[in-house]
């Protein structure tokens, strides 16, 4: 597969999907720091990359219908901070990863993975 790991990330997870074999990319190596949520999905949806975030807005399939998109994923860790994001994060991957995201929207949180 492949990912855009967003800037509010930390990008060891870009590292970590390069590790299990996939394409990733950050919005930081990609010079997107700061870019509009509308011009990050042209360009998600352009590269066809599985977007994922911590942005809550990028959940509201009203405004980015899953279906437009290679998929988009949402964190929503309990715990705040660096360290505990990435540990969250690298608990949820693997789970994460067996799943064909394409065209879908995944919220994860501490009780699991909700699709829509």
């Amino acid at each position: 597969m492949k990912f855009k790991v967003d800037e509010n990330l930390p990008a060891e997870v870009a590292d970590d999907l390069r590790a299990a074999g996939h394409d990733a990319m950050t919005v930081v190596d990609q010079g997107m720091v700061g870019t509009s949520d509308n011009a990050m999905l042209v360009r998600v949806a352009g590269e066809e990359r599985v977007l994922l975030t911590m942005d809550k807005g990028i959940g509201n399939v009203l405004r980015y219908p899953p279906a437009d998109f290679s998929g988009l994923v949402v964190f929503r860790p309990e715990q705040t901070g660096r360290g505990a994001t990435l540990a969250f994060i690298r608990r949820a991957l693997p789970s994460l990863l067996e799943i064909d995201l394409r065209g879908r929207l995944a919220v994860v949180s501490q009780a699991g993975i909700r699709i829509r």
